[in-house]
């Protein structure tokens, strides 16, 4: 766990003494190759130190070796790094894969008393001082409205949005509505209720100025691993999640999709969810079904509002920080879409006004151990000297179930 000084003054992270002392130890008793290729290409292209901006956002990064596959958590313990041992899958795993597993793969999982009631709320930011509001109802005639205000029970503002659903196979999705609502005040709560009635829910909006939380994770998933991060992160004051990829696991099975939304509802109606794609959101079948159908129907994000033309790449701002979501998984060498929007969108970032500059992918750039070598390195390629040229802060990334950082 990272410890950080909360005040808007304070320095960057640091590690807890004990924990350093740990792993000082154990960094200097594992034999290292000094020709590792990641060190070498690591160390040949570090770029000069650049100024701290004075205000420093309190990053609270939760750290997720989510596992999807218990079969293969808790095979032979065989290393998948230099000298890393994935942990054994807790023991309630494979029970709960198989309930995840006997839901019907073409029937939406049914988790409300009425059809109309909403299921799998979430939100996101949708602009400056804006939310999204998505939500999926069983009955179609049930409208795309909410009903907000900062005090439980009495709603002053309602906004009308859209709704979409998709099918896919035998399956069909529930009817998936976007609403958002705004102008909202910073750092305050309001209550809402989704499609005219039903439960009510409540959100924070994040502060204008640091200290800013934000939880952090990838690979998410759906197992007890899952269940354990969740519950952390619920113990923990955060304004904000971001996921760099991965979310659901469902590959192909649409049922697990729904699971998810229900699985994540308690946070993800309360603080909003920043997520970009990850290889397990493909769900492409050639000749038959293009990708991301299912992500980009369920997690609408705001690429419109930051000028990209793909739900799979975009950017936001949130009190001092300018966050950048990139694609992996989508074109982004120097003739794509994405490449001249990232180009565009460092452009136009205010370091006086966000002076934090992060950015969030899925395939990692840099990455020592032995899962998924080199599978970023042609996005590293065309858009790491964009990156280098604006002076980013902290690049992020998933995909591999280990963690590692490089300065």
């Amino acid at each position: 766990m990272w410890s950080t000084n909360r005040s808007p003054w304070a320095q960057r992270p640091t590690v807890d003494p004990t924990h350093q002392a740990e792993m000082e130890k154990a960094h200097a008793a594992r034999p290292r190759t000094p020709s590792n290729p990641m060190e070498a290409r690591a160390g040949a292209r570090r770029r000069p130190p650049v100024d701290v901006p004075p205000l420093l956002p309190l990053l609270l990064i939760l750290l997720l070796p989510s596992v999807w596959s218990c079969a293969a958590a808790s095979g032979s313990g065989a290393p998948v790094g230099e000298d890393y041992v994935r942990p054994p899958a807790a023991r309630s795993c494979d029970a709960h894969r198989k309930a995840l597993l006997s839901l019907s793969p073409w029937n939406a999982k049914k988790t409300s008393s009425s059809a109309s009631d909403p299921q799998q709320v979430h939100i996101s930011l949708a602009g400056e001082k804006h939310m999204r509001i998505t939500w999926i109802t069983d009955d179609n005639s049930v409208p795309s409205v909410v009903d907000y205000g900062t005090k439980t029970g009495t709603y002053t503002s309602t906004s009308e949005g859209e709704s979409t659903s998709y099918s896919y196979l035998m399956y069909s999705s529930g009817k998936i509505h976007h609403v958002v609502i705004g102008p909202l005040n910073d750092n305050t709560i309001y209550y809402y209720r989704c499609g005219g009635h039903g439960p009510e829910f409540q959100f924070k909006t994040p502060p204008s100025q640091f200290p800013l939380s934000l939880a952090i994770v990838g690979d998410l998933g759906q197992t007890s691993w899952t269940t354990s991060t969740l519950n952390h992160i619920k113990q923990c004051e955060h304004d904000m999640l971001l996921l760099p990829g991965d979310l659901s696991y469902a590959d192909y099975m649409q049922h697990l999709w729904d699971s998810f939304g229900t699985l994540v509802e308690p946070l993800a109606s309360t603080r909003p969810w920043m997520v970009t794609e990850g290889n397990h959101e493909k769900e492409h079948i050639p000749f038959f079904k293009s990708g991301f159908q299912s992500y980009n129907a369920r997690w609408k994000m705001p690429y419109e509002e930051s000028g990209s033309a793909s739900n799979l790449y975009y950017s936001f701002e949130v009190a001092g920080v300018h966050a950048i979501m990139l694609g992996s998984y989508t074109d982004y060498d120097e003739s794509s879409d994405q490449y001249a929007w990232l180009k565009a969108d460092l452009a136009k970032v205010d370091r006086k006004r966000t002076p934090w500059l992060i950015t969030l992918l899925h395939a990692p750039w840099y990455n020592s151990n032995w899962a998924h070598q080199g599978e970023g390195d042609s996005m590293m390629a065309a858009m790491e000297p964009l990156l280098y040229a604006a002076h980013v802060d902290i690049v992020i990334a998933g995909h591999v179930h280990a963690y590692e950082r490089a300065v």
